[in-house]
C-alpha cells in the first residue's frame, strides 16, 4: 500500500511539472521556471544546466552562511498558461525564497506579476520583454532587455561596419518587436536607413518569399531578429539564394546549435549577445570550461544567463544574512558583482547596466568580434 502511495504521488508530481532537487531540511529553496520540453526545450536546457553548475559551485565552497542552495524546478514551456500556476505554487506552496527564470519572454512576464504581487524577488535571466520589471519592486533582469539590444545593433551596423541601407527582418513576437523598437529608435543617429522591413511567425522554417524581396531591395546588411532554430534556416536559405550581404542578430541565435543548422552559411554572421566566449575574465573562463564539462557542449548565452542570476541572488542572500522578503529585495537592488556575463549591478527599475558583446562566427565557432560599451546608449529606462 505504501508502495502505491508513493507511486502516485510521484506520478503526479511529475504529471504537474514539478522536477524539485533533493534538498536537506535547512536547504535555501530558489524556484527555476524554465522550458525543458516544447520549442524552446534547448535553450531551456542550457539555462538549467548553468543554473545548476552555479548552485553546485556555491554549494560545494560552503553555501550561503552555511546552508545549500536547491533548485525547485518547473517545466513552463515557454507558456504563460504553464508560467502562471507553477509560480503560485513556487510562491505559495514550495516556500521558495526567490526565483529565476530561465525562459521566455512571455511565461517570464506571466511568472513576474506573481512574484511581485507575493512579494517574492523574482531575476529574468535573459527574457527581453520590458514589461517584465516593471512587474513591481521585487523584479531584476541579468540581461539585456530587447531595446537596449536593438539600440547596440543599430550602432554595429551603421557605426563599426559602417552599412547604411538596411533590410529589417523581425519576428512577430515580443522578442522580435523589443529589438525592432530599439533599432529603429537608433538607426537614424547612426545614418542607417531601414529601406525594408518584413515579419516572421516563430513556426516558419521557409523563408522563400522574404529573401526575394530582400534581393530585390539590395540592402547594404540584414539585420534578423530570431532564435537558433529559427536564424539557422532563414540564413542558410538566404546564402543559398546569393545573400552575401552581413548578417546581423541577436542573442536569440546565440547557440553553437544555430551553427550545427546553418553549417557553412553561419561564417561571418554576427551577433549582439552577453557572452565573450574569447574572454580573458577568470569568471567567465571558469564558467565556459566549468559548463561544457557538466552538459557536454559548448557554453551558451542562456547558459551564462541562467549561471549568473543564481549567483547573483547568492551574493544578495549572503549580504542579507539568509534573509527574504525586503531584506533580499534590496540586497539585489545593491549588486555591484562580476560573473561571466560581465560586471552586474541594476537601476532603479531593476534593469542591468552593462557592455553589449559582439560575436561572430569564425571556423565553426562563436568569437569576438567587438565590445560595445556606450553607457548613454545602453542605458535602460529607470521607471
Amino acid at each position: 500500500m505504501k508502495k502505491s502511495v508513493t507511486r502516485l504521488m510521484l506520478v503526479a508530481s511529475v504529471i504537474f511539472g514539478g522536477l524539485v532537487s533533493a534538498a536537506s531540511a535547512d536547504s535555501i529553496k530558489i524556484g527555476f521556471n524554465t522550458p525543458l520540453t516544447g520549442f524552446a526545450a534547448a535553450d531551456g536546457k542550457s539555462a538549467l544546466h548553468g543554473a545548476e553548475l552555479a548552485v553546485e559551485q556555491i554549494n560545494n565552497s560552503g553555501g550561503v552562511n552555511g546552508s545549500k542552495l536547491e533548485l525547485v524546478v518547473y517545466d513552463d514551456q515557454a507558456s504563460p498558461k504553464e508560467a502562471a500556476p507553477l509560480a503560485v505554487k513556487m510562491t505559495t506552496q514550495d516556500n521558495v525564497i526567490a526565483g529565476v527564470s530561465g525562459s521566455y519572454s512571455g511565461s517570464t512576464r506571466a511568472a513576474a506579476t506573481i512574484f511581485a504581487e507575493s512579494k517574492v524577488p523574482y531575476i529574468s535571466a535573459y527574457a527581453i520583454h520590458p514589461d517584465i520589471t516593471r512587474a513591481g519592486d521585487y523584479v531584476f533582469r541579468t540581461s539585456f532587455m530587447g531595446e537596449v539590444q536593438g539600440r547596440a545593433g543599430a550602432k554595429l551596423i551603421g557605426e563599426t561596419l559602417g552599412k547604411k541601407r538596411v533590410a529589417m527582418v523581425t519576428i512577430n513576437n515580443d522578442f522580435g518587436k523589443s529589438l525592432a523598437a530599439g533599432f529603429r529608435e537608433q538607426a537614424g543617429n547612426f545614418g542607417i536607413d531601414i529601406i525594408s522591413e518584413y515579419e516572421y511567425s516563430i513556426k516558419d522554417r521557409e523563408f522563400g518569399p522574404i529573401i526575394s524581396k530582400i534581393k530585390a531591395d539590395n540592402p547594404d546588411a540584414i539585420y534578423a531578429s530570431g532564435y537558433f532554430f529559427t536564424a539557422g534556416p532563414m540564413v542558410s536559405q538566404m546564402r543559398a539564394a546569393g545573400l552575401s550581404q552581413p548578417v546581423i542578430g541577436q542573442e536569440g541565435y546565440d547557440s553553437q546549435k544555430f551553427i550545427e543548422i546553418a553549417g557553412a552559411a553561419s561564417e561571418g554572421v554576427m551577433i549582439t549577445t552577453s557572452l565573450d566566449r574569447d574572454s580573458g575574465e577568470a569568471e567567465t573562463k571558469d564558467f565556459i570550461s566549468g559548463f561544457a564539462a557538466k552538459a557536454g557542449y559548448p557554453a551558451d548565452m542562456v547558459a551564462a544567463s541562467g549561471h549568473t542570476a543564481i549567483l547573483v541572488l547568492a551574493d544578495a542572500l549572503t549580504r542579507s544574512g539568509g534573509q527574504g522578503g525586503a531584506a533580499l529585495r534590496d540586497a539585489i537592488a545593491g549588486t555591484n558583482l562580476k560573473a561571466s556575463t560581465g560586471q552586474i549591478s541594476f537601476n532603479a527599475l531593476g534593469e542591468v547596466k552593462k557592455d553589449v558583446q559582439v560575436q561572430i562566427v569564425k571556423d565553426g565557432n562563436w568569437h569576438r568580434h567587438s565590445v560595445i560599451s556606450d553607457p548613454v546608449l545602453l542605458a535602460p529606462p529607470s521607471e
